[in-house]
Formats: structure tokens, sequence, C-alpha cells
């Protein structure tokens, strides 16, 4: 695996080069070393969820489009690090997503 110099994405191979898919930088591959290269992940890599499964927990809120009371939700820190963090909520009908704050 090769980091890009210029913006530190993941690059990727491209014959005997790599390719940064993000600013396009390319660097040439050292000849002599070593690389393994994969088109496909491991069946060991794969996490396979039921349908509809979003892998996030549920809690009871109202959707204020539909009127579910169901939602996945998870909290995500958008402000200053000495605020709290916002609550975001998506409803597992309509999958309308809201937030809630603190104030």
């Amino acid at each position: 695996m090769e980091f890009c110099d210029e913006c530190g994405s993941m690059m990727r191979a491209t014959d005997g080069v790599w390719e940064c898919s993000n600013c396009g930088n390319t660097q040439v591959k050292d000849p002599d070393a070593e690389y393994v290269i994969s088109e496909e992940q491991e069946v060991s890599e794969i996490i396979e969820t039921g349908e509809g499964d979003s892998g996030l927990p549920t809690t009871d809120a109202r959707c204020p489009e539909c009127g579910n009371d169901r939602a996945y939700w998870y909290m995500q820190q958008i402000r200053a690090a000495d605020e709290s963090e916002t609550r975001f909520f998506v409803c597992t009908e309509c999958e309308h997503k809201w937030r809630e704050d603190d104030h």
C-alpha cells in the first residue's frame, strides 16, 4: 500500500506507477519491491447485514415527516470541542434525517 506524498490519500497501482485517485499525483513503482495487488476483498473482510439494516442502533423517536415512532441514531461532534455532540436520527420507515441539539 502506498500513500500520496501530496495529499496523503491511498494510491492505486496502474501499469508500473502509483496513481492517487484524489489529486492525480503519480509515482513510479520501485521495480525491486514486491507488491500484492488484489481486486477483491477476502471473505473474512466482508460484513454482511440484513436488508434494511443500517448497522446503527435504534431508539423511540417520532419522525417529523411520516410520524413513525422508530429511528436509527448516531452522535457527531460538529461544533467546538467544548460543546456537546449533536444527535442525528434517521427514520426506519421513510429514511428522513433530522438532528437534535442541546440548545
